[in-house]
């Protein structure tokens, strides 16, 4: 008897504005402009994709004291992007990265409901957390948590058997919310009062048609990974290579049988570039230029100086890495987030830089690069499929490098190559975002 190959799942980030797009390539569009968006949503709905994905950004970036540049191009507020685009979709989900910290859980559960309704089951929740009193200042927050006392990762308890944080239970009184509505319709008050929230009344929208909307997390700790078993439905992760993916998807799996749960109920799927040629000798080149583009010497010695601490304006980025270790907690940059302990990376980086005989710049490529699916469409349609049948993920969450058109080369090549294998959907079975991903509708707890 054969066994059907396991499916894989798929979806496509709107890169925004961080330096996977290269913006010197004249096929680059506007950050801003709804076409962009539409473009890139309707490009991943012809090829049969899960959902489109919008990340957030709260407050430009500075370095140094001034804008970071990629920030100058703006970024619109996301739902209002991916309402706009369910009225020129009709099966695609739409997932956008909205902050528990500055934002409430009646109002963020209503938007979101919305976005469900609208688009008739479609929306997800990319839930993320912040202690970053610089972004806060937009906000004129008093008293919002520190790193201390709100871990980044979103949802963590700090050990087991402890409350969960303020992010949890931001994602636990929003499901009561969406709740508070029996299935066939009839309104009933809410009232939830815990450590973080104490809040009652009635909420304004029934369930929508796959009931809650998607819940997605990003995070690689041990407490991030509990949340993701004990409430997630889909998995975002950095994880790039096969052996590091299949660890971390074990890892998760493995925790949801404490939580009553299956492992096909919670979907793991890394964030992935690629680069398509006529064959991979060419692709491998694309490649490599690609990667110069995206680190070009001036982004190349602001990260090395996001790593330092100190204005390293005087050095060559064709020149040696600095003798001097890292400055922590200087300040130097603002609102972005940080990849580790300064020290720590900075001898990684020297020990990477001496063993190959690297420049700053070529240590930053190096260093900074997630290895993308590189090669000729068969090679790359079966490298993602290699992928899923060696569980090391369930899908990808695609990241073009060129915006709005970088998708329209996988879908026309790569995905044609997926059906043939047998194992990307050839149509749409289901018309909400929980059916694209074999995830059942949550259980009405009234």
């Amino acid at each position: 008897m054969t066994t059907a190959p396991k499916q894989l799942h798929l979806a496509a980030h709107f890169p925004g504005v961080d330096s996977t797009t290269v913006w010197a390539d004249p096929r680059s569009g506007s950050q801003i402009d709804f076409s962009s968006f539409e473009h890139l949503a309707r490009t991943a709905e012809r090829g049969l994709f899960d959902f489109f994905f919008l990340a957030e950004e709260l407050r430009l970036r500075e370095h140094n004291g001034l804008i970071h540049d990629l920030d100058v191009v703006g970024r619109p507020e996301s739902l209002t992007v991916l309402n706009a685009l369910a009225a020129v979709t009709d099966r695609l989900g739409l997932a956008a990265t909205v902050n528990a910290t500055f934002n409430e859980p009646f109002e963020l559960a209503r938007r979101l409901a919305t976005l469900d309704h609208l688009s008739e089951g479609r929306a997800g929740w990319n839930v993320v957390t912040s202690a970053d009193a610089f972004t806060g200042e937009n906000f004129r927050r008093c008293g919002y948590p520190d790193r201390a006392g709100l871990p980044q990762v979103l949802g963590s308890a700090r050990t087991a058997g402890t409350p969960l944080t303020r992010a949890a239970e931001f994602v636990a009184t929003a499901r009561e919310l969406w709740d508070s509505w029996t299935p066939d319709g009839v309104p009933r008050p809410f009232a939830h009062h815990g450590e973080h929230f104490s809040i009652e009344g009635e909420f304004t929208l029934p369930r929508s048609p796959q009931g809650h909307p998607v819940v997605i997390q990003a995070g690689d700790s041990p407490e991030g990974r509990e949340f993701a078993a004990s409430a997630a439905d889909v998995v975002l992760t950095r994880h790039g290579t096969l052996e590091a993916g299949r660890a971390f998807y074990a890892d998760v799996k493995a925790r949801l049988a404490k939580y009553g749960r299956g492992p096909d109920e919670l979907k793991i799927m890394p964030g992935a570039g690629f680069v398509l040629g006529e064959t991979d000798a060419e692709a491998r080149e694309k490649a490599a230029a690609i990667r110069l583009q995206q680190v070009s010497p001036q982004n190349a010695m602001l990260a090395l100086e996001q790593v330092w601490g100190r204005d390293l304006s005087s050095f060559d980025p064709d020149g040696p890495l600095p003798e001097a270790d890292p400055v922590p907690d200087t300040g130097l940059g603002q609102g972005r987030v940080r990849q580790g302990d300064p020290l720590t990376v900075a001898a990684r980086w020297r020990a990477l830089s001496q063993a190959k005989g690297l420049s700053i710049r070529q240590t930053v490529i190096e260093a900074t690069s997630r290895q993308p699916f590189t090669g000729s469409p068969a090679t790359v349609a079966a490298e993602l499929a290699g992928f899923v049948a060696a569980g090391a993920a369930d899908g990808f969450v695609l990241v073009p490098h060129l915006t709005p058109g970088g998708l329209d080369e996988f879908v026309d090549r790569v995905v044609p190559l997926l059906q043939e294998r047998g194992v990307f959907r050839s149509a749409y079975t289901g018309s909400t975002l929980r059916s694209h991903l074999g995830l059942a509708e949550p259980v009405w707890k009234g």
